[in-house]
């Protein structure tokens, strides 16, 4: 946190000042009246955006993990998938694997009857489950070689102590090798959330309303164009800051 000292340096009030005469002038002479007719539109897009993203994190990192383990220490039979995985996902657009997903399985699945009569034929028949499943699968694919180094980077001899005193493996895993790994990774895993959410308005391309699609369709509507990004912008920001500040709490958190 900034001291109070520093906050008013000379060059520090003159950024403030510009900033301050950049948001009185964006108030006055933007057009902002279409707000009111789309914030509820908004409010539920935003939604969309928050809980995708929050999903696809906490469904991603333990795919993540079981990813980067066989990589670190499975055998060939489960490294070798494991890695191609890991390379397939990041070697290809998320945008092209949200396609493969909607146009690919969302066509494919209409052909079976038994899949029709079922009664997640609801779901499948929506955009939102292959959103959030390529969303899943690639945070899943970065984190994997993420946490395949954070494994890798756990000491040796840390481990052969508690074997050496009799430890189960899964103790160790769950007391001693998970612990380390997920500490030493908190810092690339903010960076990678922050990416995940920057990724979101990909899924607006398979008609999922998300916050970016709102303003989309503002301009659209209006062909108001500035006013809307700008706000997105603002959005975006905001979520970002509040993502970065929430694994900064968590870094001061977790015991070294």
């Amino acid at each position: 946190m900034i001291p109070l000292r520093a906050l008013f340096q000379p060059h520090r009030i003159v950024l403030m000042g510009l900033f301050a005469a950049l948001v009185v002038w964006c108030a006055w002479s933007l057009r902002w009246d279409w707000i009111p007719q789309y914030l509820p539109l908004a409010a539920e897009g935003l939604w969309t955006t928050i809980w995708i993203l929050v999903a696809s994190c906490v469904l991603g990192f333990p795919l993540a993990m079981l990813l980067g383990l066989a990589q670190a220490v499975g055998p060939w039979y489960l490294a070798w998938p494991a890695r191609v995985i890991c390379t397939v996902i990041r070697g290809t657009p998320l945008l092209l694997q949200i396609w493969l997903l909607y146009y690919g399985l969302g066509s494919l699945f209409p052909q079976f009857p038994w899949i029709r009569t079922s009664e997640l034929w609801p779901y499948l028949r929506q955009a939102w489950p292959y959103a959030l499943a390529a969303l899943t699968l690639s945070y899943a694919g970065y984190e994997g070689e993420v946490m395949r180094g954070a494994f890798s980077s756990v000491a040796k001899g840390q481990l052969e102590a508690a074997r050496a005193f009799g430890m189960p493996r899964r103790t160790i895993f769950r007391r001693i090798w998970l612990p380390q790994a997920v500490r030493n990774v908190l810092p690339t895993l903010g960076g990678e959330t922050i990416l995940q959410l920057k990724a979101t308005p990909l899924i607006a391309t398979i008609t999922v309303v998300d916050i970016y699609a709102v303003s989309s369709r503002v301009r659209s509507d209006t062909f108001i164009v500035y006013e809307p990004l700008l706000l997105l912008a603002v959005v975006y920001i905001v979520i970002a800051l509040a993502i970065g500040q929430g694994f900064a709490w968590l870094e001061r958190r977790v015991p070294r």
